[in-house]
């Protein structure tokens, strides 16, 4: 007996959700610009959009899954489920932000979802303002979201030591696993070194409130910060 393809599963899950998720509609724009903050560590939108530890998400309806040109880290799943046919509409994007890895079990996308259904739909019509079909909706404001901490340039243009970056950690890994499998703690595989040093830097600074994480960053020199930046980065 043939197995059937992960496209076939994902239809069947949507066969389970898209009733719920297309009688709901899209919903409010502003209120989903403020959902996904959720979502900006890994994804951006906008004018200035690129990729970083997700692809950047304009004209992601009516995208391909696991298809966008110049990003390197899908999951073969997304990969393949795109190959057999999945496009990004609105009931499939629904399904996925609800719960990742129900939709897609190997996606690298550590992310435990949105269970609140009118969140689902907001931040689905904040991202729709950036696919250009239909004409009639058009481009969106660029999403300027400022860093959760100014740092002064000499801290962001420190080029760390890798080799010294695998030393520190250890400590990191006794929770951050590297096989990018996040077990309910976010995965930090192949983050962009200035996000890594931005998001330690506002746990150093209590910005971030994670009093295990805001006690190790608090340990960690600038150096340091930036040797883990450069470690983490270069792992795949």
């Amino acid at each position: 007996m043939t197995r059937p393809g992960p496209v076939v599963f994902a239809a069947f899950y949507l066969a389970l959700v898209a009733p719920a998720a297309g009688q709901s509609g899209f919903g409010d724009a502003e209120a989903g610009a403020k959902v996904f903050r959720k979502c900006f560590s890994c994804h951006m939108v906008g004018p200035d959009a690129f990729n970083r530890v997700g692809p950047h998400l304009n004209g992601i309806f009516g995208r391909r899954a696991g298809s966008l040109e110049g990003f390197k880290r899908y999951s073969d799943g997304l990969k393949r489920m795109g190959a057999d046919g999945l496009f990004w509409d609105f009931d499939a994007l629904g399904a996925y932000i609800e719960n990742p890895k129900a939709f897609a079990s190997d996606t690298r996308m550590n992310f435990d979802g949105l269970d609140d259904p009118q969140e689902r739909a907001d931040v689905l019509a904040y991202l729709r303002q950036f696919s250009a079909s239909p004409a009639n909706i058009p481009e969106a404001a660029p999403t300027a979201m400022p860093r959760e901490v100014e740092l002064s340039e000499d801290i962001l243009a420190l080029q760390g030591d890798k080799d010294y970056g695998e030393y520190l950690s250890s400590e990191c890994t006794t929770c951050h696993q590297l096989d990018g499998d996040d077990q309910g703690i976010p995965a930090i595989i192949g983050w962009p070194s200035e996000d890594f040093v931005v998001a330690m830097h506002a746990y150093k600074e209590k910005v971030r409130p994670h009093p295990v994480m805001q006690m190790m960053a608090g340990r960690l020199s600038n150096e340091e910060i930036a040797a883990l930046a450069a470690y983490f980065e270069g792992l795949e």
